[in-house]
């Protein structure tokens, strides 16, 4: 006999038990639907690409984290380590397909070789949502209300949104004359929120002179409001212009529309990807801010770029799906019923199989989740397994019953039986007991 191989995972890298992957499934709807209810439409690109489409902007460390090899054919392929960068390739490729301007929502799997942490794996889920083909202020305002409209919908109440302008910070280090050394600069001061103050300073004055690195984290320290960090950030990098314009607006639209206090001003926030060239933005909850931002992106007019001469601005976030799982996890927000079985219709006679199923298809039709046990066994292993499936109501029809033409409810929750109802007055039993008996979420049922 062969020996038995281990089941082993690849580090980073994880299997899903039903628990997980159902409230997995139920987030990416809640966020599916939310971005749907803002005009973005889905799209899909391969896990696969060229490594010459991947590499040309991802920079630096993301360039070092990507999977890379030969395939059979003896191409140079790489596993994609975000969706916005093969988002740009899609754009470019079928130009002449879409409208602009396209917004899009794209939910799938990226691969970074990276060191595993709390919410931060090789493997991972990003939900994205991007505006291509504008570069206006109503469009970056937009990518910020359905950040906070995503969240509200999760029942996350204490996120915000920390946004700056990656053009404002490359105009304050030219003025600082250090244009040269902006890329390191901006990566640097993009680990203040995880390494501290001190550290960040330290790591800059290795970069630049030691009177810079102290106007830099100056510029990237808040003022006491909204107001005031403009005013500072407006005048270390010299003056007006349409950067600071571009974050007025917004701030003014978000004080308009209810949703100001979800917005702080950070000139810290600026992404440590090269393609960034306008409004960005990272998103924390005040409840697990070590666990750092669980939605980010922002403006970049220049992807595009590298696959075609047209000029292709674009707009976009994406939140990390298993970062914010853990999150919801640590903070008590998942779904109380994981596997949202509402009722078990028990299988006790084998010449009432297609009644059985009869029964459940009616359930279904009225919006209750049900299920036929897939074969005869004595009743109490049937509701065992209907309360390790979380099912709130059991249905129960022998050979007497059936004669009758009514069925037993067998009420969960209560412990409470309701006997002889037609099948009919069953039906709207259950859909009684679990509309009643479980929570429904922001994404109903």
């Amino acid at each position: 006999m062969s020996a038995i191989i281990e089941p082993r995972v690849l580090k980073g890298f994880r299997d899903f038990l039903p628990d997980a992957e159902i409230e997995r499934s139920r987030v990416m709807r809640v966020l599916a639907d939310t971005f749907v209810s803002f005009g973005y439409v889905p799209i899909d690109t391969p896990i696969l690409e060229y490594t010459e489409v991947l590499l040309g902007k991802g920079g630096g460390e993301t360039d070092k984290q990507i999977f890379r090899f030969n395939d059979n054919g003896g191409r140079d392929v790489s596993m994609r380590f975000d969706l916005t960068v093969p988002f740009a390739r899609y754009i470019a490729a079928h130009r002449n397909e879409l409208y602009l301007p396209f917004k899009r929502f794209h939910i799938g799997k990226a691969f970074r070789g990276e060191n595993t942490q709390r919410g931060r794996y090789r493997e991972f889920v990003q939900c994205d949502f991007d505006c291509v083909g504008v570069d206006s202020a109503s469009a970056d305002f937009e990518i910020v209300s359905v950040m906070v409209r995503s969240f509200e919908n999760l029942g996350v109440d204490d996120a915000t949104i920390h946004l700056a302008h990656r053009g404002l910070f490359n105009r304050f280090l030219a003025n600082l004359h250090l244009d040269a050394d902006h890329a390191e600069v901006l990566r640097t001061v993009d680990k203040i929120k995880k390494i501290g103050v001190e550290k960040t300073r330290a790591a800059l004055a290795d970069l630049v002179p030691s009177d810079a690195a102290d106007t830099i984290i100056a510029y990237v320290t808040p003022g006491r409001d909204a107001a005031a960090t403009l005013e500072q950030s407006t005048r270390l990098a010299g003056g007006p212009a349409d950067d600071t314009e571009r974050l007025e607006t917004v701030l003014e639209w978000a004080d308009k529309t209810g949703i100001a206090d979800r917005i702080v001003l950070d000139p810290s926030i600026t992404r440590g990807l090269d393609y960034y060239t306008g409004i960005v933005f990272e998103t924390f909850l005040a409840a697990l801010p070590g666990i750092g931002s669980v939605c980010s992106g922002g403006r970049y007019n220049d992807l595009a770029s590298l696959y075609t001469k047209e000029r292709l601005p674009g707009v976009g976030s994406s939140i990390g799906l298993d970062r914010l799982m853990a999150a919801l996890e640590e903070l008590g927000r998942s779904n109380e019923n994981p596997q949202g079985l509402d009722v078990l219709v028990v299988f006790l006679d084998a010449a009432l199989g297609a009644l059985y199923h009869e029964i459940a298809a009616k359930l279904r039709s009225r919006g209750v989740k049900a299920e036929v046990y897939p074969e005869q066994r004595k009743i109490t292993a049937q509701f065992q397994f209907a309360e390790k499936k979380g099912a709130r109501a059991a249905i129960i029809v022998g050979a007497d019953e059936a004669a009758r033409n009514v069925v037993n409810v067998r009420d969960l929750v209560l412990r409470e039986n309701h006997d002889a109802l037609s099948i009919d007055a069953a039906v709207e039993r259950v859909a009684s007991i679990t509309d009643s008996s479980s929570p429904r979420g922001p994404s109903g049922r």
